[in-house]
Order: structure tokens, then sequence, then C-alpha cells
């Protein structure tokens, strides 16, 4: 029953990830994240430049420019800029987090992550089964 129902507040959880995802301003791959801990949002985030830059994520050759940040990493900013802790928080993101976010949401106090798509990268998958972070891959949404 108790898996039941997390599979309720999962997937509802992540339509409004999908839904913060088309904030995005990045033509290539919008993600969106949402960091949830005892119930309660505590922070969101989507892939985009940092403030203050301009909206455009691609360069003129259509690559992502270096310093747009992704959403998961928004996320866990936003939280450092409040009072709020990620420790044993549940993150969901709507594109498994690459090598770079993993360490991240490791060092954050992340304990589980929740993702709709594959990133066609692993390692930060793999990188957080090592560490012990629980992952739960929702497809179909």
């Amino acid at each position: 029953m108790k898996k039941k129902k997390q599979l309720k507040y999962d997937t509802a959880y992540m339509r409004m990830a999908l839904e913060w995802a088309k904030l995005s301003y990045c033509d290539r791959k919008q993600v969106g994240a949402l960091i949830v801990k005892d119930r309660m949002i505590i922070s969101d985030g989507y892939n985009g430049t940092p403030s203050g830059f301009e909206n455009c994520c691609e360069d003129d050759e259509n690559y992502t420019k270096w310093y747009v940040l992704h959403a998961e990493a928004n996320a866990i900013l936003k939280v450092a800029a409040s009072t709020q802790s990620c420790k044993g928080a549940t993150l969901y993101i709507t594109l498994s987090p690459c090598k770079e976010c993993s360490k991240l949401i490791h060092q954050s106090g992340i304990k589980r992550v929740v993702y709709a798509n594959e990133y066609k990268d692993t390692t930060g998958i793999d990188f957080l089964k090592k560490a012990g972070v629980e992952l739960t891959y929702l497809k179909n949404l």
C-alpha cells in the first residue's frame, strides 16, 4: 500500500517538474527539477543561463553555452541561498543527471532521485548508485 501511495506522489511531483521544464529558454533540451522534503517543495529549477545573462542557451552553431546551468544545479543553488537544507530530500528531475550534477546531488545530502528520461551518458546515475542514493526511473510519463 505504501508503495502505491509513493508512486502517486512521485507521479504528481514529476508532472510538476515537467511543467517547470517548459520555463526553460533552451532550444535543444528543456529540463525541470523540484526538490521535495517532508512532502513540501523546498526548491525548483530549470536549465538556463545564470541571473543577469541573456536567456539564449545555445551559440551560433547550436551548441549549449558552457555557462548554462542544469536544472538540478539551479534547484540546489536556490536551497543553498535559503535557510533550507537538502539533507534527506528527494530530487524530481525530468532528465537523469550528468556526472557533474550527480556530485552536487550527493554532496547536498539528497537521498533520493526520481527521473523521467535517461540521459545518454549514465555515468551520473552510476555514481549516485555507488553513493547510496535511491534511484527511481519513472518511465512513460
